[in-house]
């Protein structure tokens, strides 16, 4: 390819940048859902100043599909709302944010199984049409207290002691981005130019944090036994000649393995991406694998983890918080753009990967977070993998054909109509499905 040119952003639009990756990219330790909730009934407890005697729980319909299934980290194996709660009310530390259980002590868990079996803790699914939403009520010796979040896992926009307001801030209800800095300076065009020009120094320490937390993880799913092995299954198939010992294949089970140890309560954090640890990992485990195996340096490591970062922030700016579209998804078309760029792909290389990775996979459904969510990561980095094939050939879904629009940015938007709009009765009929089994 002709050696190409890169457009430099004025420090202000770089400054805005930074802020929405320090916004986005944070350290959780187990799934975001029930940690979400953990931390407001931290913040709850905290609030009340004692130790609940009885707690009411209020979560959307789609944080409880994310919570009904996985296991919570220091908990012993602990898993649903009614767990979630009681560990932050009783082992939590809201200061910690969404590491809020990341120190709770064996004392403090027999506390919680205790305090579970008193059937203390009531669940009310809030009647609401914001994605993501928990308020927990909690109440000892005629006091109570009560803490709401909107929008983020962290967003606390309503807290109330005794009956008295302390805090009430006002929040767009329809707009899940409100409580967020300005995500629409953002395209792939820029994320592409920015990614090649940004001093790295600004970025290394975040995205070393990256490459330390999510490679650990990883690790760890490749070496125990969590949920149903993905990753660790792809290596032994690998390693027993069943599948080829290409770098697609090692991508795929690294990104997996860490979906299976975090989905199965491994205590170890990760670095989130757009509130979501799985595509923290998606975003950022089969780039790190490649560089790795292409023997690239940490800089061209760093650069391509900016550009898979960003540019899933950026799909899942138009997709919503939570929905009835897997978050996975987007960032493994983040991942299709970042390989193809490795590869030396020029911008519109690059936005073709986006769309035939989009193309592909859009119909992938969210039902709740869980074991599976590895094997769609990986299906995920098979697909970027293929994506990044046929850009880097010349070869790109037509658009006007399906959901692909004119240009990457046309493709983007039309994922999100989908996403927000046309998934409306999907997520509804999946959230319908997983309470019938409750």
């Amino acid at each position: 390819m002709q050696e190409q040119s890169f457009i430099t952003y004025p420090p202000e639009t770089v400054d805005k940048v930074l802020e929405i990756l320090r916004e986005e990219i944070v350290p959780a330790e187990g799934c975001t859902e029930p940690i979400a909730i953990a931390y407001v009934a931290a913040r709850a407890a905290k609030l009340l100043g004692k130790t609940p005697e009885r707690m009411v729980v209020y979560p959307s319909g789609n944080i409880i599909k994310n919570v009904k299934s996985v296991v919570i980290p220091n908990s012993g194996g602990l898993i649903g709302i009614e767990a979630a709660a009681a560990m932050g009310a009783l082992a939590g530390d809201p200061e910690k944010e969404l590491m809020v259980i990341s120190e709770a002590t064996e004392e403090q868990v027999t506390a919680v199984r205790e305090f579970l079996e008193k059937d203390a803790i009531q669940v009310e699914m809030e009647k609401t049409d914001i994605k993501l939403y928990v308020r927990v009520e909690v109440f000892a010796g005629g006091e109570s207290a009560s803490v709401e979040i909107k929008h983020t896992h962290t967003n606390v926009t309503k807290m109330v002691k005794n009956g008295e307001v302390l805090l009430d801030i006002p929040c767009a209800d329809g707009d899940f981005n409100s409580s967020l800095a300005d995500r629409s300076i953002l395209s792939i065009e820029m994320i592409y130019h920015m990614a090649h020009t940004i001093d790295l120094e600004r970025i290394r320490d975040l995205f070393l944090q990256v490459i330390d937390k999510n490679t650990r993880i990883a690790y760890e799913g490749m070496s125990g036994h969590y949920g149903v092995n993905t990753g660790r299954m792809i290596m032994e198939n690998i390693s027993a000649g069943t599948y080829g010992n290409d770098i697609r294949n090692r991508c795929a089970a690294f990104a997996a393995a860490g979906s299976d140890a975090r989905m199965s309560g491994c205590a170890l954090p990760v670095m989130t991406t757009s509130g979501s640890g799985n595509q923290g990992m998606t975003a950022s485990l089969p780039v790190i694998q490649y560089c790795r195996d292409m023997r690239l340096p940490e800089d061209t490591m760093i650069r391509a983890l900016f550009f898979s970062h960003l540019s899933t922030i950026h799909i899942k700016t138009n997709v919503g918080r939570l929905s009835a579209y897997c978050g996975a998804i987007c960032a493994s078309a983040g991942v299709s753009g970042a390989l193809t760029m490795l590869q030396g792909g020029d911008l519109e290389a690059v936005g073709d990967a986006i769309t035939n990775t989009l193309g592909n996979l859009s119909g992938v459904i969210c039902d709740g977070a869980k074991a599976s969510c590895a094997l769609k990561i990986a299906s995920g980095m098979y697909a970027a993998f293929d994506g990044a094939m046929l850009a880097m050939q010349n070869q790109k879904l037509r658009p006007k054909e399906g959901i692909v629009g004119v240009g990457i940015e046309n493709t983007i938007q039309h994922v999100g109509e989908l996403a927000q709009d046309g998934m409306k009765e999907t997520d509804l009929a999946i959230l319908e499905i997983m309470l019938s089994k409750l």
